[in-house]
């Protein structure tokens, strides 16, 4: 009896030791239960996201400033907050204009999530008040860091009523997200007392808390969909953001070789594959025998990389000729590229030299007289029997616009140039200054017309 009852016992603790270890094993085996989607994206998404600060100089009146910046040497310095997102591995990111415009210093903080640590920003920033999105680069701390950067939704896949989340790092004190869903895909709304310069906004009821703005919102797959820009004043809960696909926009236009006074001349898509698009006449592209389609696949021997690797090198090289290898049509082909900068365009086709003006040459100059013209191209050198000589251009002359378009820099004049065939005749609005001797009395407004080489 004494047996059995200890063989008993013995099967007990088994089967309680079984039992225990089944019930310890079934609660690994499932997953924990708060870890949704939400937390799984908010996870992925985060260290993509960094806090903006920004300084600037605010120009007052005041007495007590000017006192302050007279015996103390110090301006007085205006500090905003933002967020951003990162979307390239070597640190470039996206954010609103508005946050950093007018900034003399910008600084990041990265998330927790990443690190948390504060880098500073290249001087440089490129920027489209059109679409008030504004591209930073991150100045990294050691050669070769990497950084987390965000993916791309596909342009316009969105749906009414998905879930979306707003992340940002606002005012430097931490991650930030807030969910709800895409209310709307086409809304306007005010900002700062100003009109929207674009249509189509995405509305959410995902609070975009102040500083958020600059931020993400994302989908539930961890995808950008749109930059967060703004909220409502007087409606509770409801947001905006700038659609993916302005931002694309946005980025083909503020960060190509022509912003940094090289010409290229074709249309390159922001995602993989780079594919060329529409193809400028004249153009060092059209040159190298690029043609719409064409999937560029090498520069210079090595993979041609995303938008922001292939546009930076065509940007910041040394040299201005490349090698790039395209596929098309199922072929591979090599091509020669020559990019050409846009002060040998304006000699090339114009015969000229420009400077751009600055506040101090518009000091010089007298320009104020005019109302505030503080843009626009000042004529240096014309060449002896070029298309600008026989036009009549002068030294000083100022190019305020060339045919429909306004020449504010060199930019602008390139780009009024880029489709006029060799031959033509370009319609230039012109202020003509009236001089005493070596001093400018004023400007008296005039146009010419200037036949393009």
């Amino acid at each position: 009896m004494q047996r059995a009852f200890f063989h008993f016992q013995r099967t007990a603790l088994k089967a309680a030791a079984a039992l225990a270890w089944f019930v310890l094993a079934s609660a690994q085996a499932q997953p924990d239960v708060r870890r949704d989607a939400i937390v799984q994206v908010t996870g992925e998404v985060m260290p993509c996201v960094v806090n903006v600060r920004t300084e600037s100089i605010v120009e007052s009146r005041d007495p007590f400033d000017e006192f302050w910046r007279r015996y103390y040497g110090r301006p007085k310095v205006e500090s905003s907050l933002g967020s951003g997102v990162i979307i390239s591995e070597d640190g470039y990111l996206l954010t609103n204009l508005h946050v950093v415009k007018r900034a003399r210093r910008i600084q990041v903080k990265l998330s927790d999530a990443a690190g948390g640590g504060v880098y500073e920003v290249e001087s440089n920033y490129y920027g489209t008040s059109q679409i008030d999105v504004a591209l930073l680069k991150i100045i990294p701390r050691k050669k070769g860091e990497k950084f987390k950067a965000i993916q791309f939704a596909k342009n316009d896949d969105l749906l009414l009523g998905e879930t979306v989340l707003a992340l940002g790092n606002p005012f430097g004190l931490g991650e930030s997200v807030t969910k709800g869903i895409l209310s709307s895909k086409r809304r306007a709304a005010p900002k700062e007392n100003e009109d929207l310069q674009m249509a189509n906004w995405l509305q959410t009821d995902a609070l975009i808390n102040p500083g958020n703005s600059g931020g993400p919102l994302v989908n539930l797959r961890g995808e950008l969909i749109g930059i967060n820009n703004a909220i409502l004043e007087g409606a509770q809960g409801i947001g905006f953001a700038i659609p993916i696909k302005e931002v694309r926009q946005a980025l083909g236009e503020i960060f190509t070789p022509e912003t940094a006074s090289r010409w290229f001349g074709a249309e390159v898509s922001v995602d993989l594959p780079l594919s060329v698009g529409k193809i400028e006449p004249n153009s060092p592209a059209l040159e190298a025998g690029l043609k719409e389609g064409d999937v560029i696949v090498e520069l210079n021997g090595h993979a041609a990389g995303h938008y922001i690797e292939f546009t930076r090198a065509l940007r910041e090289s040394a040299g201005l000729n490349f090698d790039l290898t395209v596929s098309r049509d199922g072929r591979t082909l090599h091509l020669p590229l020559r990019l050409l900068t846009f002060a040998d365009l304006f000699r090339r086709r114009l015969g000229v030299e420009f400077r751009e003006l600055t506040p101090e040459l518009v000091r010089q100059l007298g320009l104020e007289t005019l109302g505030g013209q503080e843009s626009g191209l000042l004529i240096g050198r014309v060449e002896k029997g070029g298309p600008a000589e026989e036009a009549g251009l002068r030294e000083y002359d100022l190019i305020a616009g060339i045919g429909n378009r306004r020449a504010r820099n060199w930019l602008d004049a390139c780009m009024a140039l880029a489709p006029l065939a060799a031959g033509r005749t370009a319609e230039l609005s012109v202020l003509v200054p009236r001089t005493r001797g070596n001093l400018i009395l004023g400007y008296r407004e005039g146009s010419t017309g200037l036949k393009l080489r």
